[in-house]
């Protein structure tokens, strides 16, 4: 795994929609190329206390969890993913890189490599809720989104992470 100072950080924001509502005040994260061959990812979640871990795809809709913040591993393969909603952009993520979502933020899988995988997990182990484009959904999860408190420690690089301060 990479040091910090090794990692480019990028920072995505957008308003919300009226179907997705995006975090008012927290940006989704990109770390760019942090984990290598051989890396146990899982185990660096967990030892974060970003429990409640699993491994598979993306789904291919715009969704979001109203109640709890995400961390994405990128464990294999590449895609480009939509995020932010309908009126948010394209991202590129490949074997390496970490997405940490804030609650309520966008998220979509658009295209990708055949063996494209991730590991997600949460803060505390949190069972997350599924929010689709519904606009009464979302105004009704305003609140609960802004309620959701602010992770502990960095997924990846713990209380020392840049999470704390960029959050």
């Amino acid at each position: 795994m990479k040091s910090q100072g090794q990692v480019e950080i990028q920072t995505y924001s957008f308003g919300d929609d009226g179907k997705i509502p995006n975090h008012p005040s927290f940006s989704l994260l990109l770390y760019k190329d942090v984990f290598e061959t051989g890396d146990k990812a899982e185990e660096v979640l967990t030892a974060n206390n970003w429990r409640n871990t699993w491994r598979g795809g993306i789904f291919d809709y715009h969704h979001y969890h109203s109640n709890a913040h995400e961390v994405l591993v990128v464990d294999a393969g590449h895609a480009t993913l939509h995020v932010g909603g309908v009126q948010g952009e394209e991202v590129f993520v490949e074997r390496g890189d970490v997405l940490i979502l804030p609650a309520g933020f966008g998220h979509k899988y658009v295209d990708g490599s055949d063996d494209f995988a991730v590991i997600g997990a949460y803060p505390d182990g949190i069972a997350y809720d599924l929010c689709t484009q519904n606009s009464i959904e979302s105004e009704r999860n305003l609140q609960v989104i802004k309620d959701v408190p602010k992770p502990s420690c960095d997924p990846i690089y713990g209380e020392s992470g840049p999470l704390p301060s960029l959050w």
